[in-house]
């Protein structure tokens, strides 16, 4: 599975970005889609995820209420729409698949907040 993320730029605090992340293969829908960051410094970290069956989704506390992550499947696609974002969400942004323990991550895409 190759997984190609976008979306990421510069960005004031209050603002809002829209990522997203394409992958190959015909079997996304099986897939448990994620974003991670990692902030300079810092362990990367779970942003949001959403499962297959009933696309079930839990968020890192700090973006809850502020960050929405949804899935295309007929697009192969997962989405991560964040609003009223904050200077301490600056990172590196990065996709991740999982089907039955295989993990495959994504490029990456940096988000800078910054007035």
């Amino acid at each position: 599975v190759q997984l190609q993320a976008s979306g990421g730029g510069l960005v004031q605090p209050g603002g809002s970005l829209r990522l997203s992340c394409v992958a190959s293969g015909t079997a996304f829908k099986m897939y448990a889609m994620s974003w991670f960051r990692q902030a300079p410094g810092k362990q990367r970290e779970l942003v949001a995820r959403i499962l297959t069956n009933d696309e079930s989704t839990n968020y890192l506390e700090s973006v809850k209420g502020r960050f929405t992550i949804s899935r295309g499947n007929a697009k192969n696609s997962v989405y991560l729409q964040m609003n009223w974002l904050e200077p301490e969400d600056t990172a590196v942004y990065y996709c991740n698949a999982v089907l039955s323990g295989s993990g495959y991550w994504g490029q990456g895409t940096l988000v800078t907040v910054s007035s």
